[in-house]
């Protein structure tokens, strides 16, 4: 990957929806070369996928709960089956399995309280395996990017 890769991908990155017209303006490079570039990282899988990134408060889910879980036990069965049951639930936007005192870190959108309350005794605490949970509560976002800097 060299720098005219690099300086693509951060445009990419801020504006998906640029024509490779307007991204050949900006790199000094042909329409087409700018094409094959874009495709060349997409087949190297730099590039991963097109995303729409949608404003959470807009559509009744700016509610954001982190919610640290752990397990009851660490063996592979259980680690297996809650990965294979959160994945399922539509409220659960990213999981991610840590260490320190808590097995697992989820981050939870709703629409607010009483919705993050019916989630929890409805569908999380559900789930087999689950030994404790911790819910900590967005008070203000203060960086939110999906950007790399390259």
């Amino acid at each position: 990957m060299d720098n005219i890769d690099k300086k693509l991908l951060q445009l990419l990155q801020a504006d998906t929806k640029k024509t490779t017209k307007e991204l050949s303006l900006k790199l000094n490079l042909s329409v087409t070369a700018v094409y094959e570039r874009i495709k060349k990282l997409e087949r190297e899988g730099i590039i991963d996928k097109y995303v729409v990134l949608l404003n959470r408060n807009k559509i009744n889910k700016g509610f954001v709960v982190f919610c640290h879980l752990k397990l009851l036990q660490h063996t592979k069965e259980f680690i297996n089956q809650f990965e294979k049951e959160v994945v399922k639930l539509d409220e659960v936007l990213e999981c991610f399995h840590v260490s320190g005192d808590y097995d697992y870190i989820l981050k939870i959108c709703v629409k607010d309280m009483e919705e993050y309350r019916e989630f929890m005794v409805t569908k999380l605490t559900t789930l087999q395996h689950i030994g404790s949970t911790h819910s900590t509560f967005m008070i203000g976002e203060v960086k939110n990017t999906t950007s790399f800097t390259l």
